[in-house]
Order: C-alpha cells, then structure tokens, then sequence
C-alpha cells in the first residue's frame, strides 16, 4: 500500500500537482480496484505500484498541463479503458463534470462498481461506440473538452473525438513520444472535422522518465453532419 502512494507523491510533486490526504487515500482505493477489476476484466496489464502511480494515475493528470480547463467544465474521456485519463482527472479536480466512455460492456460494468466505491458524483461511465455516441444530440458539441488516450491513430480519433466538442472547445489526444508523422496524417481530419491544431506539447513521466506528447486541437467550427460515419468506417477508411 506504502508503495503507491510514496510514488504518487513524488511524481506528483515532481510535476506540480499537489495532492491532499484524501485524494491520495482515493487514488490508493482506485488502484485496489483495479488490481481486484483485472483478475475479472483484464483491464491493464500494468500493475505494479510504480507504474500505475506513473503511466496510468500519473500519466491522466498531464492533460491539465494542456490546457488551462475552468472549474465545472464538462470532460469526456473516449475509448476510457479503466478509467484512464478521466478518473484520475475527477479525483484530483472534483468540480469536473466528467463523462467516461467505452465501447466494451464490461469495462463500463467495472468503472461503475469502481465508482460506486469511491462514492464519487459528477462522474459516469457509458456504453457506447463512439461513432454512435458522437451523433447522438445530447452528447454533439456539449464537451468543453474531450480527452483520449492512445486509443487509434490521430485521422482516426479526431472523427470519434471532434463531433462532441463545443465550438471554442479542445480534444486532447495523448500519445507516445513520436508523433510527428502522426500528426501530419492527420491534417485533413482535423480540418475537415472543425477542428485546428494548436500544440503539441512533449515531457517526461517524472520517475521513470518515459515521453509522452499531448496533441492540443481548438474546435473552430461546427462538425459537418456526415461525421462521425457508421460504426467501423473511420478505422477502415480514414480521412487522408
């Protein structure tokens, strides 16, 4: 148990975040959960407490050096896995109105046991495919942020991710440290889809010194309605 929470401590110090007794104690209670989830689940293969404090509790925190986000903004988290990044984001800024969505049912089944334990509101977790999810009226432009991590390549996440940004809105997608290429393919997508690249910011997990980039896109105007398109369409045909 000591474990985690020194790790966490010092990474987080190490990167400017400060985290109260509480917020640790809920971190430890989530990490607990997710050693229980995966023997069910196999949610994660990383589980040692280093590397959970870094690459996955720690690792969720950098998008808030992305961006400035305001107290009480709405954030979706696609394709969330075990919660990653936007638990970790709602644990360490509670007054996030955060919404986790994932395509795999039981995924959805353990974030809600996992909540239900930390005793969390303005958080819930969804079962929906982003495509469908994207088109749905109550979820299109409504997020002042959608983050997602390393879930597909840029052109392809960019159609999941954009629809449900607010004009004036960011997705921020977090990846490994070569992003360039990436980046590059993903042009047209990012365009098409209403959306401008911003940044890109690159840094290092504090410990253990693994690089990360944080791709920062500014919503500028409205989605066209033809997007997303059905169910598996972005992943086999991309925009290029």
């Amino acid at each position: 148990m000591e474990e985690l929470i020194t790790s966490l401590t010092k990474a987080s110090q190490e990167m400017g975040f400060h985290l109260s007794d509480r917020q640790l104690q809920l971190f430890q209670q989530y990490y607990d959960c997710v050693l229980q989830g995966n023997q069910k689940f196999n949610l994660t293969a990383i589980t040692e407490p280093l590397e959970v404090a870094v690459k996955h509790f720690i690792d969720s925190l950098t998008c808030l050096a992305a961006v400035n986000f305001p107290a009480g903004a709405r954030v979706l988290d696609v394709g969330t896995g075990a919660g990653f990044p936007g638990l970790p984001l709602k644990i360490y800024r509670p007054d996030l109105d955060v919404t986790l969505m994932d395509s795999l049912k039981k995924r959805i089944i353990f974030l809600n046991e996992t909540l239900a334990s930390l005793g969390l509101t303005g958080i819930r977790a969804i079962h929906d495919r982003a495509e469908d999810f994207g088109r749905r009226a109550e979820h299109r432009e409504t997020y002042d942020f959608v983050v997602s991590r390393a879930v597909a390549r840029l052109a392809v996440l960019a159609e999941y991710c954009l629809p449900c940004v607010k004009i004036n809105g960011y997705f921020i997608s977090q990846k490994g440290p070569e992003i360039e290429e990436e980046v590059q393919e993903a042009g047209k997508a990012i365009m098409t889809l209403g959306g401008q690249l911003a940044e890109v910011k690159k840094m290092k997990l504090p410990l253990i010194q693994d690089g990360r980039s944080l791709v920062i896109i500014k919503k500028i105007q409205s989605t066209p309605k033809t997007y997303p398109r059905k169910a598996g369409t972005p992943a086999k045909k991309p925009i290029l």
